[in-house]
C-alpha cells in the first residue's frame, strides 16, 4: 500500500498544494514553520479521520478561510482508493471513500494502516494516564472492530453513568436500580476491552523489547506493564465499591477508563530514571513494534511518517534506525527534516528510490 497524490485546500498554512510521491521514500526539507509537519498531519489525518497534533479539527482550517478538503489517491491491493476529508466551519466532518460518505467515521479506521514517530511521542512517557490508553486503544482499534466498537459503547455508557450521578446530586436523590443497568453495561464493554488488551500486550511486549535491542545494540532491560484494577476484581464488585465515592465525585472512578501502561528501564520508570538518548530510544521502540504488531495482523505493509528525528537524535540511533530500514520489510516513508543535505545522505544509505521536496 502507498499515497500516490495529496491535494491540500485551506489545511493549516497550506492555501493549496498538489503533490505526488515516490512509493518508496518521501523527504520534506526547508526551515521551521514553512509546513513540513502540517503535510505529514494531513496523511496521517487521511488514516485516521483527525489530526495528530490538534484533535480541535476547526482548528487546522487555515486561518481566515471557512473549509479545508485534503484528497489522497492510494494503491492498496491493486487498486485505488480515493479518500477526501473535509470539513466546513459549523458543520460536522465528512470522510468519502471512493465518493460515497461514511455514516461512522470508525468503519473507515484500519483501512489505511500508518504510524508516526515524532518528538510529541514524549508525551507517552511525560503525561497522564490517558495518552497511553489512546496509545493501546490505537494501535489494537487499527486491526479490530469489534474491539472499537466496544470502546465507543463503553464511553458512551460512561457518559450516561456519570450525568446519572450529577443528576442524583443535584436532585438529592438516588436510584439504585437506574445505577445497576449502566454498572452491568459498563461491565460488559469493559470486560472485553480489558481481556483484548491483556491479549495485545501478550504479543506486542516481545516485538517491543525485540525493537529496543535493535535501536540501541545493548541488552538493557525494559519492560510495559498493564496497570488495570479489573487484574484482582471484576467491575461490577469494583463499582460497588466506589459507590459512596462516585456519588461524592458525581463521576465514575473505577473502571478500564482508569487504566494505565507502566513504561520501566531496569526496574525503574523511564520517565524519571532514563536518560535522554533512553526515552529516545524507548519512544522508537514503542513505534517500530507497533509497526510491526500492525503488518503482522493486517497483511499490509503500514505507511510509517517519521517527523523530525534527525533533528532530535543523535548519529548513532539514526544510523541504528537507517540499518533496520535497510534490513526490515518497510513500505513507504515519508520524512521531514530540516536539513536537506543531512536528509538525501541519510536516505541514500536506504537502497530505494526517493524523492525530495523543498518547501
Amino acid at each position: 500500500m502507498f499515497l500516490k497524490k495529496l491535494s491540500l485546500i485551506n489545511y493549516k498554512n497550506f492555501e493549496s498544494k498538489n503533490l505526488e510521491f515516490d512509493s518508496k521514500i518521501n523527504c520534506f526539507v526547508g526551515n521551521n514553520g514553512v509546513g513540513k509537519t502540517n503535510i505529514l498531519d494531513a496523511i496521517y489525518h487521511l488514516s485516521f479521520g483527525k489530526s495528530y497534533f490538534n484533535p480541535i479539527s476547526s482548528q487546522n482550517i487555515k486561518h481566515y478561510e471557512d473549509f479545508f478538503v485534503i484528497d489522497g489517491v492510494f494503491e492498496k491491493d491493486g487498486r485505488e482508493e480515493k479518500i477526501v476529508c473535509s470539513l466546513k466551519r459549523n458543520t460536522k466532518k465528512i470522510i468519502k471513500r471512493n465518493g460515497k460518505a461514511y455514516e461512522r467515521f470508525a468503519d473507515h479506521i484500519g483501512l489505511l494502516p500508518l504510524v508516526i514517530i515524532s518528538p510529541a511521542d514524549r508525551d507517552l512517557i511525560i503525561e497522564g494516564s490517558d495518552i497511553r490508553r489512546k496509545f493501546m486503544d490505537g494501535v489494537i482499534s487499527q486491526s479490530d472492530k469489534a474491539y472499537l466498537q466496544s470502546l465507543i459503547n463503553y464511553n458512551k455508557v460512561l457518559a450516561q453513568r456519570n450525568s446519572l450521578l450529577k443528576y442524583f446530586a443535584v436532585n438529592h436523590t438516588f436510584d439504585a436500580t437506574s445505577l445497576k443497568v449502566y454498572n452491568e453495561q459498563l461491565n460488559t464493554y469493559g470486560s472485553e476491552i480489558f481481556q483484548k488488551r491483556l491479549e495485545f500486550l501478550q504479543a506486542f511486549i516481545p516485538i517491543f523489547k525485540e525493537q529496543y535491542k535493535a535501536i540501541t545494540g545493548n541488552s538493557e532491560e525494559v519492560s510495559l506493564t498493564y496497570d488495570s484494577k479489573l487484574l484482582d476484581t471484576n467491575l461490577l464488585q469494583l463499582l460497588d465499591k466506589k459507590l459512596e465515592k462516585d456519588r461524592a465525585l458525581q463521576y465514575t472512578s473505577v473502571g478500564i477508563h482508569k487504566d494505565d501502561l507502566s513504561l520501566d528501564i531496569m526496574g525503574h520508570p523511564i520517565k524519571k530514571f532514563g536518560s535522554q538518548g533512553q526515552q529516545k530510544s524507548f519512544l522508537i521502540a514503542l513505534k517500530f513494534a507497533q509497526f510491526h504488531f500492525m503488518q503482522n495482523l493486517s497483511k499490509t505493509t503500514p505507511i510509517l511518517l517519521l517527523d523530525d528525528i534527525f533533528d532530535k537524535l543523535d548519529e548513532h540511533r539514526v544510523s541504528h534506525i537507517i540499518s533496520l530500514v535497510n534490513q526490515q520489510n518497510f513500505g513507504q516513508i515519508f520524512v521531514s527534516d530540516t536539513h536537506a543535505e543531512r536528509t538525501e545522505d541519510v536516505v541514500k544509505k536506504i537502497h530505494q528510490t526517493y524523492k525530495i521536496f523543498k518547501l
